[in-house]
Protein backbone atom coordinates (compact mmCIF):
# COMPACT_ATOMS: atom_id res chain seq x y z
CA UNK A 1 0.00 0.00 0.00
CA UNK A 2 1.42 3.36 -1.04
CA UNK A 3 1.12 6.26 1.35
CA UNK A 4 -0.25 9.39 -0.28
CA UNK A 5 0.49 12.92 0.85
CA UNK A 6 -2.56 15.10 1.09
CA UNK A 7 -2.74 18.69 -0.09
CA UNK A 8 -3.18 19.75 3.53
CA UNK A 9 0.01 18.00 4.55
CA UNK A 10 1.91 19.68 1.74
CA UNK A 11 0.64 23.08 2.85
CA UNK A 12 1.65 22.36 6.45
CA UNK A 13 5.13 21.34 5.32
CA UNK A 14 5.54 24.48 3.21
CA UNK A 15 4.31 26.63 6.09
CA UNK A 16 6.76 24.97 8.50
CA UNK A 17 9.62 25.52 6.05
CA UNK A 18 8.73 29.20 5.72
CA UNK A 19 8.50 29.60 9.48
CA UNK A 20 11.91 27.96 9.94
CA UNK A 21 13.47 30.20 7.29
CA UNK A 22 11.98 33.26 8.98
CA UNK A 23 13.28 32.10 12.38
CA UNK A 24 16.75 31.69 10.89
CA UNK A 25 16.70 35.17 9.36
CA UNK A 26 15.43 36.79 12.57
CA UNK A 27 18.03 35.05 14.69
CA UNK A 28 20.80 35.90 12.25
CA UNK A 29 19.74 39.54 12.10
CA UNK A 30 19.90 39.77 15.89
CA UNK A 31 23.37 38.20 15.94
CA UNK A 32 24.67 40.34 13.08
CA UNK A 33 23.39 43.44 14.87
CA UNK A 34 24.88 42.51 18.24
CA UNK A 35 28.15 40.88 17.15
CA UNK A 36 28.69 42.08 13.62
CA UNK A 37 28.54 39.94 10.50
CA UNK A 38 32.20 38.92 10.47
CA UNK A 39 32.19 37.86 14.13
CA UNK A 40 29.04 35.72 13.81
CA UNK A 41 29.42 32.05 12.91
CA UNK A 42 26.87 29.83 11.19
CA UNK A 43 27.01 27.57 14.22
CA UNK A 44 25.73 30.48 16.31
CA UNK A 45 23.01 31.20 13.73
CA UNK A 46 21.94 27.55 13.74
CA UNK A 47 21.87 27.47 17.53
CA UNK A 48 19.69 30.59 17.67
CA UNK A 49 17.16 28.81 15.45
CA UNK A 50 17.34 25.55 17.38
CA UNK A 51 19.01 23.74 14.48
CA UNK A 52 22.21 21.87 13.76
CA UNK A 53 24.60 23.51 11.30
CA UNK A 54 23.92 20.85 8.67
CA UNK A 55 20.18 21.55 8.77
CA UNK A 56 20.89 25.23 8.19
CA UNK A 57 21.96 24.46 4.64
CA UNK A 58 18.46 23.30 3.81
CA UNK A 59 17.52 26.98 3.95
CA UNK A 60 20.64 28.91 2.90
CA UNK A 61 23.51 28.36 0.49
CA UNK A 62 26.11 30.22 2.53
CA UNK A 63 26.61 32.90 5.16
CA UNK A 64 26.75 35.49 2.36
CA UNK A 65 23.44 34.18 1.01
CA UNK A 66 21.89 34.59 4.45
CA UNK A 67 23.09 38.19 4.63
CA UNK A 68 21.64 38.83 1.17
CA UNK A 69 18.30 37.35 2.27
CA UNK A 70 18.21 39.72 5.23
CA UNK A 71 19.34 42.83 3.33
CA UNK A 72 17.24 42.16 0.24
CA UNK A 73 14.25 41.14 2.33
CA UNK A 74 14.23 44.33 4.38
CA UNK A 75 14.05 46.45 1.22
CA UNK A 76 11.35 44.23 -0.26
CA UNK A 77 9.30 44.54 2.93
CA UNK A 78 9.80 48.30 3.03
CA UNK A 79 8.70 48.79 -0.56
CA UNK A 80 5.67 46.55 -0.08
CA UNK A 81 4.52 48.44 3.02
CA UNK A 82 5.07 51.87 1.49
CA UNK A 83 3.26 50.87 -1.71
CA UNK A 84 0.34 49.59 0.36
CA UNK A 85 0.23 52.82 2.35
CA UNK A 86 0.05 54.80 -0.90
CA UNK A 87 -2.66 52.50 -2.26
CA UNK A 88 -4.67 53.04 0.92
CA UNK A 89 -4.42 56.80 0.38
CA UNK A 90 -5.71 56.53 -3.18
CA UNK A 91 -8.22 59.27 -3.90
CA UNK A 92 -6.18 61.97 -2.19
CA UNK A 93 -4.02 64.52 -3.95
CA UNK A 94 -0.34 63.98 -4.74
CA UNK A 95 0.79 65.34 -1.37
CA UNK A 96 -1.59 62.97 0.43
CA UNK A 97 0.06 60.06 -1.37
CA UNK A 98 3.55 61.33 -0.56
CA UNK A 99 2.57 61.93 3.06
CA UNK A 100 1.27 58.36 3.37
CA UNK A 101 4.53 57.04 1.91
CA UNK A 102 6.69 59.13 4.22
CA UNK A 103 4.73 58.14 7.31
CA UNK A 104 5.12 54.45 6.53
CA UNK A 105 8.77 54.97 5.55
CA UNK A 106 9.54 56.49 8.94
CA UNK A 107 7.46 53.96 10.88
CA UNK A 108 9.17 51.03 9.18
CA UNK A 109 12.67 52.31 9.95
CA UNK A 110 11.81 52.75 13.62
CA UNK A 111 10.16 49.33 13.91
CA UNK A 112 12.83 47.39 12.00
CA UNK A 113 15.86 49.25 13.33
CA UNK A 114 18.18 46.24 13.67
CA UNK A 115 17.71 45.18 10.06
CA UNK A 116 18.05 48.77 8.88
CA UNK A 117 21.38 48.98 10.71
CA UNK A 118 22.59 45.76 9.10
CA UNK A 119 21.51 47.01 5.69
CA UNK A 120 23.64 50.11 6.06
CA UNK A 121 26.62 48.65 7.95
CA UNK A 122 27.17 45.36 6.18
CA UNK A 123 26.78 46.15 2.48
CA UNK A 124 30.56 45.88 2.10
CA UNK A 125 30.43 42.31 3.45
CA UNK A 126 28.47 41.06 0.43
CA UNK A 127 30.26 39.74 -2.66
CA UNK A 128 29.96 42.07 -5.65
CA UNK A 129 27.08 40.25 -7.35
CA UNK A 130 24.96 40.21 -4.21
CA UNK A 131 25.91 43.81 -3.47
CA UNK A 132 24.63 44.81 -6.90
CA UNK A 133 21.29 43.13 -6.15
CA UNK A 134 20.85 45.15 -2.95
CA UNK A 135 21.95 48.39 -4.62
CA UNK A 136 19.40 47.80 -7.41
CA UNK A 137 16.64 47.20 -4.87
CA UNK A 138 17.56 50.41 -3.06
CA UNK A 139 17.51 52.33 -6.33
CA UNK A 140 14.07 50.95 -7.19
CA UNK A 141 12.72 52.02 -3.80
CA UNK A 142 14.20 55.49 -4.09
CA UNK A 143 12.76 55.81 -7.61
CA UNK A 144 9.31 55.03 -6.21
CA UNK A 145 9.64 57.86 -3.68
CA UNK A 146 11.10 60.18 -6.30
CA UNK A 147 8.03 59.68 -8.49
CA UNK A 148 5.78 60.73 -5.61
CA UNK A 149 7.88 63.83 -4.92
CA UNK A 150 7.91 64.76 -8.60
CA UNK A 151 4.14 64.32 -8.86
CA UNK A 152 3.59 66.74 -5.97
CA UNK A 153 5.85 69.25 -7.68
CA UNK A 154 4.14 68.87 -11.04
CA UNK A 155 0.77 69.41 -9.37
CA UNK A 156 2.03 72.72 -8.01
CA UNK A 157 1.61 71.54 -4.42
CA UNK A 158 5.32 71.31 -3.55
CA UNK A 159 8.48 73.23 -4.37
CA UNK A 160 10.76 70.48 -5.67
CA UNK A 161 14.40 71.48 -6.11
CA UNK A 162 15.59 68.02 -7.13
CA UNK A 163 13.45 64.95 -6.43
CA UNK A 164 16.42 62.61 -6.00
CA UNK A 165 18.14 64.87 -3.47
CA UNK A 166 14.91 65.32 -1.51
CA UNK A 167 14.60 61.52 -1.33
CA UNK A 168 18.20 61.21 -0.14
CA UNK A 169 17.22 63.59 2.66
CA UNK A 170 14.14 61.55 3.61
CA UNK A 171 16.12 58.29 3.58
CA UNK A 172 18.89 59.79 5.72
CA UNK A 173 16.39 61.10 8.27
CA UNK A 174 14.67 57.72 8.61
CA UNK A 175 18.01 55.92 8.93
CA UNK A 176 18.96 58.37 11.68
CA UNK A 177 15.67 57.67 13.50
CA UNK A 178 16.41 53.94 13.38
CA UNK A 179 19.65 54.64 15.25
CA UNK A 180 18.16 56.42 18.26
CA UNK A 181 14.41 55.89 18.58
CA UNK A 182 13.29 53.85 21.58
CA UNK A 183 9.75 53.23 22.76
CA UNK A 184 9.08 54.94 26.07
CA UNK A 185 11.24 57.93 25.22
CA UNK A 186 10.34 61.60 24.98
CA UNK A 187 8.04 61.07 21.99
CA UNK A 188 5.87 58.16 20.94
CA UNK A 189 6.43 56.63 17.51
CA UNK A 190 3.23 58.27 16.27
CA UNK A 191 4.54 61.67 17.35
CA UNK A 192 7.93 61.06 15.75
CA UNK A 193 6.21 60.10 12.49
CA UNK A 194 4.14 63.29 12.55
CA UNK A 195 7.15 65.49 13.36
CA UNK A 196 9.36 64.08 10.62
CA UNK A 197 6.54 64.03 8.08
CA UNK A 198 5.93 67.71 8.81
CA UNK A 199 9.64 68.40 8.39
CA UNK A 200 9.62 66.65 5.03
CA UNK A 201 6.56 68.54 3.77
CA UNK A 202 8.01 71.83 5.06
CA UNK A 203 11.24 71.04 3.20
CA UNK A 204 9.11 70.84 0.06
CA UNK A 205 7.34 74.08 1.04
CA UNK A 206 3.90 72.48 1.11
CA UNK A 207 1.87 75.47 2.24
CA UNK A 208 -0.52 73.56 4.50
CA UNK A 209 2.03 71.05 5.81
CA UNK A 210 1.13 71.51 9.48
CA UNK A 211 -2.60 71.25 8.85
CA UNK A 212 -2.18 68.10 6.77
CA UNK A 213 -0.07 66.30 9.36
CA UNK A 214 -1.31 67.82 12.61
CA UNK A 215 0.74 69.53 15.26
CA UNK A 216 2.59 67.76 18.07
CA UNK A 217 2.43 69.59 21.40
CA UNK A 218 5.99 69.79 22.69
CA UNK A 219 6.44 69.34 26.43
CA UNK A 220 9.66 71.11 27.43
CA UNK A 221 9.71 69.20 30.71
CA UNK A 222 9.72 65.80 28.98
CA UNK A 223 12.96 63.82 28.97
Amino acid sequence: MTDTITEGEVKMTVRAERNTAQTIREGAAKLFFERGYDATTLRQVASSAGLKVGSLYNHIDSKEDLLLQIMGGIIDDLLERVRQAVANADGGDSVDLLQAALAEHITFHAERAQEVFIGNAELRSLPQGARDVVIKKRADYESFLEALVSAAGQAGLADVIDAKIHVYSFVAQATHIAGWFKHGGRFSLEEIVRIYTRLALRELKVVDADERVGRVVLDSSAT
